[in-house]
């Protein structure tokens, strides 16, 4: 018996909760403080490069469609490699800053999925809203970590990096295989769960 897929976007919310919970504590007290301990440095990148690794099982198990395989394994890379390229550069192994723009390329890749591998119109169920949705954010969002790459010590794109996770797990959260949106269910999505 397989979860359904509600219950792995759940999953992977937490682990987007859990990765804007470590920036935003890192953006409230600064990053020379934060880094006080150095393991609390490679939190946040160590956590995005497992949930890549994470991603790989649900591309291959999970999946029912070509279309959906490609978007899985897009965000398996793309949050592989972000990962790997910022614990690089919080190794010291990486030493230009060039190469954080690992990270808003893969929420690039990440959002333009979202929206690829969404068939079906805005209103046809609420998980199809949140694709929609979830697409649009991370889209939008992808220009918070791309001025990061120019203004590393801004506190107000650090903040709004973190946010922006917090969000997007929000958003996973709200998932739900089948059940309306703002009213609204088509009649061929079929019956809801809850």
């Amino acid at each position: 018996m397989e979860p359904r897929a509600e219950m792995v976007h759940w999953f992977f919310a937490t682990g987007f909760l859990l990765l804007g919970v470590c920036l935003l504590a890192e953006a409230v007290v600064g990053a020379e403080i934060w880094r006080m301990r150095e393991w609390r440095a490679y939190l946040w990148p160590a956590l995005a490069f497992g949930m890549g690794v994470l991603m790989w099982p649900v591309m291959a198990f999970y999946t029912n469609s070509a279309i959906h395989m490609l978007a899985h394994g897009a965000w398996a890379q793309t949050m592989m490699a972000a990962g790997a390229a910022e614990l690089g550069l919080v190794r010291g192994k990486l030493h230009s800053r060039w190469w954080g723009l690992f990270v808003p390329l893969a929420l690039a890749v990440s959002g333009i999925a979202f929206l690829v591998h969404e068939q079906n119109g805005w209103l046809f169920s609420r998980s199809a809203f949140l694709h929609h949705a979830l697409g649009w954010w991370i889209l939008a969002a992808a220009a918070i970590p791309l001025a990061r790459v120019l203004r590393p010590r801004s506190q107000v794109l650090a903040t709004g990096f973190a946010l922006m996770f917090v969000g997007l797990s929000v958003m996973l959260y709200s998932d739900r295989d089948v059940a309306p949106v703002f009213g609204h269910l088509s009649p061929v999505a079929g019956t809801p769960h809850r």
